[in-house]
């Protein structure tokens, strides 16, 4: 009866955490079909804004989105308004990962964790930006030098309204989650994953697979690869100023806690 009455109190707490999470999660769909529903509503506008680098690409009173299929820009909006939706949703989503992992921390991880997590949108966003406003322009203007004449033919960019919409979201996801490289190195270097030596000692190897990712995520110009290999590596080294900070501080941490332990 002991045993029974063990497990029994056991799976409570467990079932508790379930109906938690099952409760966050329910949050997280409703922020998301909210801000779908708003962001479908301006669909357009959110439309226009991604088109513009294309534009101005252009030279003034030219250039074109076609489509080739009758439904295909009803798609477009649709994808438009759940790419925008995520974004404008993810502070909420966010909130309720916190709210459901922050009781389970002691106030020391708290602390340490809650700065990784208030940084990630805002390196994603800057990522996103410096792909909007410097990367995709650059981008585009190369691609639309390779219009011409060949064999006496004229060669004339017309994209397609689904084809340039998933360039753009290729172009913004790939700078977005490369900038937070930083993140995911300070966590594995708090986590005691990795060393600042280790990674010191593999900056060679470190450099060509940035160069490497760079060539495999960005379409195939060598502009838009050199605009996302160099911050990468700028990220790189920053990330390993702060591990040399925070380790420095740790050792004065320790320091003064032995010396207090000696006193007592």
């Amino acid at each position: 009866m002991a045993v029974i009455k063990d497990i029994d109190e056991s799976q409570a707490p467990l079932l508790d955490h379930l109906i938690e999470l099952r409760g966050r999660l329910v949050r997280c769909v409703l922020a998301l079909a909210l801000a779908f529903g708003v962001c479908l509503y301006f669909a357009d506008p959110i439309l226009g804004f991604l088109i513009q680098p294309l534009k101005n690409a252009f030279p003034v009173g030219e250039g074109q989105l076609i489509f080739t299929k009758l439904y295909e820009v009803f798609f477009v909006e649709l994808k438009v308004a759940l790419f925008a939706g995520f974004c404008l949703s993810f502070p909420i989503i966010a909130n309720q990962l916190w709210a459901f992992i922050a009781p389970g921390l002691y106030a020391k991880e708290k602390r340490a964790f809650l700065p990784f997590l208030l940084a990630t949108p805002i390196l994603f966003g800057m990522g996103a930006a410096l792909a909007y406003y410097v990367v995709m322009p650059t981008a585009f203007r190369w691609f639309l030098g390779f219009e011409g004449t060949a064999g006496g033919m004229e060669i004339q960019a017309l994209p397609t309204a689904n084809e340039y919409l998933g360039l753009v979201m290729q172009f913004i996801l790939a700078f977005g989650m490369s900038f937070l490289l930083p993140v995911l190195l300070l966590l594995l270097h708090r986590a005691g994953l990795v060393t600042r030596d280790q990674l010191v000692s593999a900056r060679r190897y470190v450099i060509v697979l940035i160069v490497a990712l760079a060539a495999i995520i960005t379409p195939p110009d060598p502009g838009s690869q050199l605009l996302l290999a160099v911050p990468l590596l700028l990220l790189f080294e920053g990330s390993l100023v702060l591990m040399r900070l925070t380790d420095r501080r740790r050792r004065t941490d320790n320091d003064g806690a032995d010396e207090a332990q000696s006193a007592s």
